[in-house]
């Protein structure tokens, strides 16, 4: 384990604060990925890693769920993902001795950096009720544990099981089988806090959840919108494929409140020209949107189109698209075409000539392809705008051809394929059906709870058991205080994780933490090693082997753990499901999939090359209630914030994976050695009156009258849109009300905070605090 104490930041003075990159990549980026990876491990070990990563008979990067391209190079990986999977690897361990030297209180006191550097965890741990550490404890017992809590409850609805997109296919179909065979849908995942949006969206208009293209689509593509979203940080591996786009004559138009350097420029570290050239240019247009614009900017271009196809009939729409393949136009013309120009220019903070530009480039296009990641879904009207980007792409029939469609980008390794393998509290009749043949019992129908419910249940004690499964809960959720006072009113809580983060702080009466094998180290059972696959944000399924030593012999593999919990809670009377052998041989794991999931027949067959699952989209049949992909009118909003306030929106730093900060840096934005800070445009500080570099408490206030307070923010004056403001999560978490929604999807307003800004101390003590 680290030494050093850690628990908070330096002083916000001594926060360094340059100018922003105007730029991506490059060598700084191979730098800095190999300074964090060899601060990890041995050059070795981070050679093994390293070349292994985004292999098709290597590990595939836990960083983001980007797909890998069909000729990949030696050095397949970006800087996150690196730094991702050395920080994995890593050769630090957190021992029960570790645990001994430090009380819950006291980690619960540390930072959520200098808790993920101490390491690898190593053996099973326990906290009994009224305990001040963890304590080591035996899997039989620890298992034995959970068995007899779950079949102590009055009603399995009483528990809860969240799993994070890291979990592989296989893990994850046997934990829905086993919560499922146990008698509950209580399964919300994180996929509920950030693109639930995206999959209630396209679910209405479309009636598949997911995204329609590939990778060779993106290639292809005459024009780009990348909305709501920095591919430089988040999926940097996308920026090579926006590239191409580039090389191959396409444009790209990028939407988004910040000026994030990797949609500016990119230089390729693999190419000369990104080696010792300018690299290629991104954006060919960048609209500086306001938070919260997105709809009226999507909603201006449409009636844009509309007024172009009035001008030249017959030459700008696709009519016999529409007219074969869709329902609603006539409504949602009529709607869009109501929109006035003073309204979408007050709610984009754009011109008319910035969005008639854009316009031209579309008229231009006959491919458009719209990717969008959390910038859009993390709205109240997260599903309209998504839902307007559906009607952007339907006018012109840009649905079901190549080179043209809808591009939900996940951040999560296997966020969509977990939901694929039945990780979702709501999951259709159709799927429960064939779970039921193949399995011979009946899986309960009504829906559980997801993320934002499952919190509400434990606040008012409906649920006394919560398990996390390769997650960070407390630190993914909103409303940071009321989630934590809802988890440490369980009886019991369960962490399966590999490293230490605050979600083990946070414990109920008796706290477990379940130590698991990572996506880099090798897994052998009864048959021999064994390998998982996941599924990437295009539907992609491929193979993941890890090639290294397990961080300790006392660890289990995900499937492991939910195959013996399994036997031990359901015993005897449960349905005649083979756990031991699936512990024993993951391949009979997906033998059973083939049969359940539609689109993995042959699965064992066809992994070896990987395979691509189908989507009905791509053959324009619309699974809706019409059989047709549907126009929808959705109702215009203006996020523009009153006056004396601003409109925050939450994001990661460069140096942050989820919700774990590397450091305490964001190199592209131009900060060093501090997180708790506010980007404002330097003109809404001079309207507000605040000073560059002061020190402030950001309030914010909501219709349920309760103050929330994130206390101690340095203030920098940056180049983001007017009224809008970012700051990092999950810093600012509690600053959204649990209750503070998207329309449909429930997901966390987490990029719409109303917020102001209060001298630093003046609110009061500790309200709200993180």
């Amino acid at each position: 384990m680290r030494s050093g104490d850690g628990a908070r930041e330096g002083s916000l003075e001594d926060i360094e604060v340059s100018e922003p990159k105007a730029w991506a990549a490059g060598v700084p980026g191979v730098t800095h990925a190999l300074k964090y990876s060899l601060s990890e491990n041995s050059p070795a070990r981070t050679a093994r890693t390293l070349l292994g990563l985004n292999q098709a008979d290597g590990i595939d990067c836990p960083g983001c769920a980007w797909p890998d391209p069909s000729h990949r190079a030696l050095n397949e990986y970006c800087e996150n993902g690196a730094k991702h999977v050395n920080d994995e690897a890593t050769t630090q361990r957190v021992t029960p001795q570790f645990f001994a030297e430090h009380s819950v209180a006291d980690l619960d006191g540390r930072s959520d950096q200098w808790l993920n550097q101490q390491g690898r965890l190593t053996e099973p741990m326990v906290k009994r009720p009224g305990g001040s550490h963890y304590e080591p404890i035996g899997w039989d017992e620890a298992l034995d544990l959970v068995a007899d809590e779950l079949r102590g409850l009055d009603s399995p609805d009483e528990s809860i099981f969240y799993t994070s997109g890291r979990l592989n296919n296989e893990a994850a179909f046997l934990l829905q089988l086993f919560v499922r065979a146990y008698g509950t849908n209580n399964l919300p995942d994180c996929s509920n806090m950030c693109h639930e949006s995206s999959g209630s969206a396209l679910g209405q208009t479309l009636g598949v959840g997911k995204g329609n293209v590939s990778l060779d689509d993106i290639h292809q593509a005459d024009l780009v919108f990348v909305v709501g979203q920095n591919p430089g940080s988040n999926h940097p591996r996308m920026l090579s494929a926006l590239e191409e786009t580039k090389r191959n004559g396409g444009r790209i138009i990028a939407v988004n409140p910040l000026r994030e350097a990797g949609l500016l420029r990119f230089k390729n570290p693999q190419k000369p020209r990104g080696v010792i050239g300018r690299g290629t240019e991104i954006a060919d247009q960048f609209l500086q949107v306001r938070a919260g614009g997105d709809l009226a900017l999507f909603q201006a271009l449409n009636r844009l189109l509309l007024e172009a196809e009035d001008a030249n009939p017959g030459t700008v729409l696709d009519h016999d698209f529409i007219a074969e393949h869709t329902t609603g136009f006539e409504e949602f013309a009529a709607q869009v075409r109501d929109v006035s120009w003073d309204d979408v220019l007050s709610a984009t903070g754009l011109t008319r000539e910035e969005i008639e530009e854009a316009h031209r480039a579309v008229l231009g296009s006959k491919r458009i392809i719209v990717c969008w990641a959390m910038g859009l879904t993390q709205h109240r009207h997260g599903v309209p705008t998504i839902r307007e980007i559906v009607n952007f792409l339907l006018l012109r029939g840009d649905l079901g051809r190549d080179g043209a469609g809808v591009c939900p980008v996940r951040g999560h390794s296997n966020v969509q394929g977990d939901r694929t393998m039945g990780i979702w509290e709501r999951m259709p009749d159709a799927f429960l059906d064939r779970l039921a043949e193949e399995f011979q019992f009946s899986p309960p129908r009504e829906h559980g709870v997801d993320s934002v419910a499952a919190v509400r249940a434990l606040r008012d004690d409906r649920a006394k058991v919560f398990v996390g499964v390769a997650g960070n809960f407390v630190r993914a959720m909103s409303d940071s205080d009321v989630t934590e006072d809802a988890l440490r009113r369980c009886r019991l809580t369960v962490q399966i994780s590999t490293k230490l983060n605050r979600s083990h702080t946070v414990c109920g009466e008796t706290a477990l933490i379940l130590p698991t094998l990572g996506r880099s180290d090798k897994d052998v059972q009864a048959t021999g090693e064994q390998f998982v696959t996941v599924e990437d944000s295009m539907s992609e399924i491929h193979a993941s082997r890890g090639p290294l030593a397990p961080a300790s012999p006392a660890l289990l593999s995900e499937v492991s753990i939910i195959s013996r919990l399994a036997r031990r809670t359901l015993g005897e009377s449960g349905p005649p499901i083979p756990w031991q052998e699936f512990e024993d041989d993951y391949g009979l794991i997906r033998d059973r999939i083939a049969r359940v999931v539609p689109g993995f027949e042959r699965f064992n067959e066809r992994i070896g090359k990987g395979f691509r699952l189908p989507n009905p989209i791509n053959a324009r049949t619309y699974p809706t209630e019409s059989g047709r992909a549907m126009f929808s009118c959705n109702d215009f909003v203006d996020l523009t914030p009153p006056p004396g306030h601003l409109v925050l929106q939450s994001l990661r730093s460069h140096d942050q994976w989820n919700t774990i900060p590397y450091a305490p840096d964001d190199r592209y934005r131009g900060i060093r050695g501090g997180r708790r800070i506010v980007l404002v445009n330097a003109a809404d500080l001079a309207d507000l009156q605040v000073a560059d570099s002061s020190v402030v408490d950001l309030v914010s206030v909501w219709h349920d009258g309760v103050e929330r307070r994130a206390p101690g923010f340095r203030v920098v004056a940056y180049p983001t849109a007017r009224g809008s403001a970012a700051a990092y999560y999950p810093e600012t978490n509690v600053l959204v009300p649990l209750d503070s929604v998207a329309e449909t999807s429930n997901t966390p307003t987490s990029k719409g905070v109303v917020v102001r800004l209060e001298p630093a101390g003046s609110g009061a003590p500790g309200s709200g605090s993180d």
